[in-house]
């Protein structure tokens, strides 16, 4: 909203007698400068430990590297902002560059992603490849071949789309492709249990409501509506940058 918009809102509503509020500011959670607030979590280490030094920052970017595993192993690796959240917007850019690590998976390739609604990650068992999440896939075409970015991804939950359960793991996007190693900007809307939607470069390219347990978690329970929880960038294979996250919180 332009400042001019603003005022304008805020004359109209003085005249109606209405109390109004002024739109949250957005807050930059990445100081450039080191991984002040963010944890890292490797399968098959602790909370809080990455010998590899998979996450990393310089020249004011957030990292994510390869260079110091001989191969990979099963690693996938999760980096968790420290405060859980219902509702707020996430904004962020984000690009691939180099080669993926040998031994990573095909699918693998030019791919990370966004995890949402994330569980408790100080619980996630040792061995955990994924949390529990909503996740906002983040892809890079190959130069030739349509690969939509800003997908959906289900780890050990479903979403409602259109009015129809999905529980299928992956659901493309409308986004175009984008190629090489250019930033791509993303932003995300985040309702608490009622709606997530996805925007690429300005665009919306996907939304769903509903974000819930699936079956695959039955102790937490099938159909258990997700509400609030963490969020984490993730380490996926391929290095990946990531700059300017920023967040806006609503009002829980």
């Amino acid at each position: 909203m332009t400042r001019a918009a603003l005022l304008l809102v805020l004359a109209l509503t003085a005249c109606s007698g209405e109390k109004v509020q002024a739109p949250a500011e957005w807050v930059p959670i990445f100081n450039g400068k080191d991984l002040t607030g963010w944890t890292p979590k490797l399968s098959g280490y602790a909370f809080g430990k990455d010998p590899f030094e998979t996450f990393r920052v310089q020249d004011g970017v957030l990292q994510i590297r390869y260079d110091q595993y001989d191969a990979f192993q099963g690693e996938f690796g999760h980096l968790f902002y420290e405060t859980p959240y219902s509702s707020y917007d996430i904004r962020f850019e984000y690009r691939f560059l180099g080669e993926q690590i040998s031994g990573g998976p095909d699918w693998a390739w030019r791919n990370n992603g966004l995890m949402v609604h994330t569980e408790d990650p100080a619980t996630m068992l040792l061995d955990k490849d994924f949390p529990r999440s909503i996740e906002v896939q983040l892809l890079g075409g190959n130069g030739k071949d349509e690969r939509s970015t800003g997908n959906l991804c289900t780890p050990d939950t479903n979403v409602v789309m259109d009015g129809v359960l999905r529980t299928e793991h992956c659901i493309n996007s409308a986004s175009p492709t984008y190629h090489g190693d250019d930033w791509v900007k993303v932003e995300i809307h985040v309702r608490g249990g009622e709606e997530i939607i996805h925007f690429i470069n300005g665009e919306e390219v996907m939304r769903y409501q509903s974000p819930q347990i699936g079956d695959a978690m039955p102790i937490e329970g099938e159909g258990t509506p997700v509400t609030r929880g963490y969020f984490a960038l993730q380490a996926e294979t391929h290095p990946t940058e990531f700059r300017h996250i920023e967040i806006r919180v609503l009002e829980e």
